[in-house]
């Protein structure tokens, strides 16, 4: 078994036990969080609490962070970050595009993700220098060289407390890449943004924001296929990074550059 194998195992088991809950069940209740426009279903919860209880059992002496009702145990050394259902608008709303998003975080370093896309059949896994797969082939970061060519998507608009000033450096990115890639796409999932950068569907993303839950696994699972993940002042990725931006390497810096001419 390769290095983390053990715990990738674990990270498996238990997302598809919340994949299961995912598919076979609907939201009864649909609560807001924030604000008026940032939704968290019963399902949500439900998923969350039954991965933390399968983890507690495997690893209890790890610590966990869950995206809802701020559950967190603090522990130094492993932490495991959930994002029960990323993409819950999506979800609400039919469209198929949501997750589950797990990672294993070692003294900050994500060394184990797994995201599962359960209405779209797709999972995607990695450890630490072992590369990444979906649904058991490796994957290879895209090779598209030049933005022209290239496919990049772009985190939601921000809702909220500051929301408006936020949009607007959200809208002026969305109009540079609008000007200088083949095509914009915005999918509602940052798992599934980073997951199909490691892939190869998109050339490209950029996230302005940088939630653990949203990002571990698959910054994780981006690098691992070779593509480059760094903050929107390039420096390299970390859980602490303001934002989110992964690419195929030809165009990394290309794309950090345009980013940055609309700040």
């Amino acid at each position: 078994m390769t290095l983390y194998g053990g715990f990738l195992a674990i990270a498996r088991e238990a997302v598809a036990e919340g994949s299961s809950l995912f598919r076979d069940l609907s939201p009864e209740t649909i609560s807001t969080k924030s604000d008026d426009r940032d939704f968290v279903t019963d399902l949500d919860i439900r998923i969350q609490a039954r991965l933390r209880n399968f983890l507690r059992d495997r690893t209890p002496d790890f610590g966990f962070l869950g995206e809802e009702q701020n559950d967190r145990t603090v522990t130094d050394g492993y932490l495991w970050i959930l994002d029960p259902i990323d993409g819950t608008s999506n979800f609400i709303h039919h469209i198929p595009m949501c997750a589950i998003s797990l990672a294993l975080v070692r003294n900050g370093s994500p060394i184990v993700g797994v995201i599962d896309v359960p209405f779209l059949g797709l999972e995607y896994w990695a450890t630490a220098d072992n590369g990444a797969y979906a649904n058991g082939k490796r994957l290879v970061a895209s090779k598209t060289t030049t933005l022209r060519r290239s496919i990049v998507s772009i985190g939601d608009y921000a809702t909220g407390a500051g929301s408006e000033a936020k949009n607007r450096r959200r809208l002026a990115v969305t109009a540079a890449l609008a000007e200088s890639v083949e095509r914009v796409r915005m999918l509602g999932s940052a798992a599934i943004d980073l997951a199909w950068v490691a892939e190869g569907r998109l050339d490209g993303c950029i996230l302005l924001s940088n939630n653990p839950w949203d990002t571990a696994a698959g910054v994780l699972i981006a690098r691992e296929s070779g593509a480059v993940v760094k903050d929107s002042d390039g420096s390299d990725h970390t859980i602490d990074s303001s934002h989110t931006i992964a690419a195929s390497p030809a165009i990394s810096a290309e794309l950090l550059s345009l980013l940055n001419s609309r700040d």
